[in-house]
């Protein structure tokens, strides 16, 4: 504990004590009866508790204004409650009702309210952190002088997306104020099995964020202290960890056991309870009667047997709005490019990039580009060059690498009203912020009720064909194309790299953009797009009468040569690029296959478990009759990428394979 923490002396009031002891009790009762509620199969799935923590919760959230954000992790009843979610909604939502705080589809573990600005709790471990660094990112960027809170357990000190952020907030210094509540047991892992450095405050500290371990069982202490880390991160001096030492009287969630802790260590810790070690004192020193607990106690459980009879009468959502949330619609019409280029003229695929995005820092003051090597390094693939000495460090953030930790930034960035625009430098990469956009930018408007949108948009290169082996020549997209609430682009064309930025942008909804390595270079000329370019449908690139070649991407080119093979042989081949990967334009697909009545899926993924495959089971279920031969499909060979030349190119889908795949679909020899 340093001098500072040593030094404070608490002053408090009959009123204030008053609060945080009602705060305390009306957590303590509300849980207490949600556990009631889970016995009689009420409440359902994972149900965790914090009796024994309330201290932490109501101390912290004692001083937090009301347009200050929370991110809270998966035992969050306490912070929703004392973050001013009506307890009505709060019970409706462990029931799973309609009238729930997230129309029943969130559950216990996450709770959500859009006007409270309670960004919710979050089941995996650790991921709600760097969504509070953005959220302080969002208010530094826009010059507003609040804080965020986001509450963690230690065990979420031992995820690596804990350093990336709490680097990311030292480094920019940002105003976050991190309380870890250290129960000492991550699930039943106790804290020396976890931890080699077991004080959670020297992690964060060591890497650049003031410190400080408190008596978590104090609630006065607790209040005390992040009275202090708030008044520091309004007043930018940047970030703050305070280290609560608490405990949960119960188990870890109403699945456990608890054959990992003695029943006489609990016991130990229940003489420290928050509640009775405060309302104790003020018995002491006269600062509340008998009687006024009794009635303070009275009013709590009428409350709380208000909001279980809410819950109780309240409907069921209906299945019929099963859908409804998944996406915001797109804005109609579509905002045209502010800047659209004046004249035609050959441009490559690099560049094109590099004008959406000067047009989106030029046009928008909510846009920025975040991602490692973007700024002064001007991008692994030079799309961002010269970007930073045009627009500054401000703008184009060059970020340290660490891929969860950004993305997850960027993603908080975008719930706090601006429009980041977030790169991973390859597809690979992405494997280690597949949980942000996962489980974050894909699930939360549906799991909030409707509350929380995700306007970002993610970059990425893939694909094969530079020579630097299996690593970095993955073609993950159809990874990404699975997952309801994304939308996936796949620019192929200077037209589509120049002009779908924009859209992407007006999308209120998370969009992934993966950008073929080997079509950087590509040239071409550039027809002005006044109007923009649809990312609702796919393109026909060739019109044709035999067959329909379905491709995308770095696949394009090499499918309209073999369509001119084909022609070359009396066979008119249609090539329709998907370009929009999730949702597909099914619609063009299928009018095409029925004009045509043959079909090949030209796909740079591994055959098992392909976007083509995806395809090849839309057009049977949907198209059977209207073919005259089953669709077929060329794909990479199932191997991890060669290094060697002739090894790359034996694994990647060939024009000769397409004109092959295409003849023997129509009936002829290859």
């Amino acid at each position: 504990m340093n001098e500072a923490t040593a030094s404070r002396k608490p002053r408090v009031s009959k009123e204030h004590t008053l609060a945080l002891l009602r705060d305390m009790l009306r957590v303590r009762r509300f849980e207490e009866r949600c556990v009631e509620l889970y016995t009689q199969e009420k409440i359902r799935g994972f149900l965790h508790v914090c009796i024994g923590q309330e201290g932490v919760a109501a101390g912290v959230l004692f001083n937090v204004a009301e347009d200050e954000a929370v991110v809270a992790a998966y035992r969050d009843h306490g912070h929703a409650l004392l973050k001013g979610l009506s307890m009505d909604r709060v019970m409706a939502e462990m029931y799973g009702k309609a009238a729930g705080c997230a129309l029943g589809r969130g559950g216990s573990m996450h709770l959500f309210d859009a006007q409270t600005r309670f960004f919710g709790g979050n089941a995996i471990v650790g991921g709600g952190i760097p969504l509070a660094v953005g959220l302080a990112l969002a208010d530094k960027m826009q010059g507003r002088n609040r804080a965020t809170l986001c509450f963690f357990g230690e065990g979420a000190a031992s995820e690596g997306v804990f350093y990336e952020s709490m680097n990311l907030a030292a480094l920019w210094q940002l105003p976050v104020v991190f309380i870890c509540e250290n129960n000492y047991y991550a699930m039943g892992t106790p804290l020396a099995v976890e931890h080699a450095q077991p004080e959670i405050f020297r992690k964060a500290e060591a890497i650049g964020v003031p410190s400080e371990r408190v008596d978590g069982m104090s609630v006065v202490q607790v209040e005390a202290a992040t009275r202090d880390a708030l008044e520091a991160a309004r007043t930018g001096k940047g970030p703050r960890l305070i280290e609560c030492e608490t405990y949960r009287f119960r188990a870890h969630s109403m699945f456990d056991p608890q054959l990992y802790r003695d029943r006489t260590e609990v016991e130990e810790w229940k003489r420290k309870d928050p509640i009775d070690r405060l309302s104790n004192w003020m018995a002491q020193t006269n600062l509340i009667s008998q009687d006024e607990l009794d009635v303070m106690e009275a009013a709590i459980a009428e409350e709380v047997e208000q909001a279980v009879q809410f819950a109780e009468a309240a409907d069921w959502e209906s299945t019929e709005t099963l859908f409804d949330h998944l996406s915001l619609p797109l804005p109609e019409p579509l905002p045209p490019p502010p800047s659209p280029t004046a004249e035609a003229g050959e441009i490559s695929m690099r560049e094109a990039f590099q004008q959406g995005l000067e047009e989106a820092l030029a046009q928008d003051e909510r846009v920025f580009l975040m991602g490692e090597d973007i700024g002064r390094y001007g991008g692994c693939y030079a799309v961002t060059r010269d970007l930073f000495e045009q627009f500054g460090a401000g703008r184009v953030i060059d970020t340290p690498l660490a891929e969860n930790g950004f993305t997850g930034a960027g993603l908080g960035a975008a719930l706090g009203g601006m429009r980041p625009v977030v790169e991973i430098m390859t597809i690979n990469f992405s494997l280690l912020a597949i949980d942000q956009i996962v489980n974050t930018a894909a699930a939360l408007l549906h799991m909030s009720g409707g509350q929380f949108n995700v306007p970002v948009v993610i970059r990425m290169a893939t694909g094969a064909g530079r020579q630097v082996a299996a690593q970095h020549s993955h073609s993950l997209e159809n990874w990404y194309t699975h997952v309801p609430g994304l939308r996936v682009l796949a620019p192929a064309t200077v037209e589509d790299a120049r002009y779908m930025l924009w859209a992407a942008l007006q999308d209120p909804n998370p969009v992934v953009i993966v950008e073929h390595v080997m079509l950087y270079n590509h040239k071409a000329e550039l027809t002005p797009q006044p109007q923009g370019v649809d990312i609702e449908k796919a393109a026909i690139r060739r019109p044709g009468r035999d067959i329909t070649l379905i491709t995308y991407g770095g696949s394009l080119y090499k499918t309209l040569a073999a369509s001119e093979q084909l022609a070359a042989d009396g066979i008119e081949a249609e090539v329709i690029d998907l370009r929009v990967l999730r949702p597909l334009d099914t619609d063009t697909l299928i009018k095409s296959v029925s004009r045509t009545r043959r079909a090949v899926m030209v796909d740079e993924g591994w055959k098992t478990g392909s976007l083509a495959g995806e395809l090849m089971a839309i057009l049977n279920e949907q198209a059977f009759w209207e073919l005259d031969a089953p669709p077929a499909r060329v794909c990479s060979a199932e191997v991890p990428v060669p290094y060697a030349r002739h090894m790359e190119q034996a694994v990647l889908p060939s024009v000769d394979a397409i004109v092959a795949a295409a003849k023997r679909t129509l009936g002829e020899a290859p």
